[in-house]
């Protein structure tokens, strides 16, 4: 049992494991705004880069429940929807994003 068939399904579960980031995020993922520099606020756009229309700023410790991640050129962007106002939604980068 030690042959091929079992180091990849070994291999599988730890990525699994080790790669529940942001990228693997479900609805109920909670993740507050955070590293975002001094007075400046963390940017809610209506689609996956920055060439979509700024929904909303969004302050350090703004709670956000990440709903699916895409990577988009050299950005990971995340499908979100804001912990106290679930109807506003959109896309921040995962950057700036800490898991709760």
């Amino acid at each position: 049992m030690r042959g091929p068939l079992f180091r990849s399904l070994v291999a599988g579960a730890l990525a699994a494991a080790l790669g529940a980031g942001p990228a693997a995020a479900g609805w109920r993922d909670r993740y507050e705004v955070h590293g975002v520099e001094g007075d400046d606020m963390l940017k809610m756009r209506a689609g996956p880069g920055t060439g979509y229309v700024v929904i909303v700023g969004l302050p350090n410790g703004t709670i956000l429940r990440v709903h699916s991640c895409q990577q988009t050129g050299g950005t990971r962007w995340c499908n979100v929807s804001l912990e106290r106002a679930r109807a506003l939604k959109g896309y921040v980068s995962w950057a700036y994003l800490r898991k709760m």
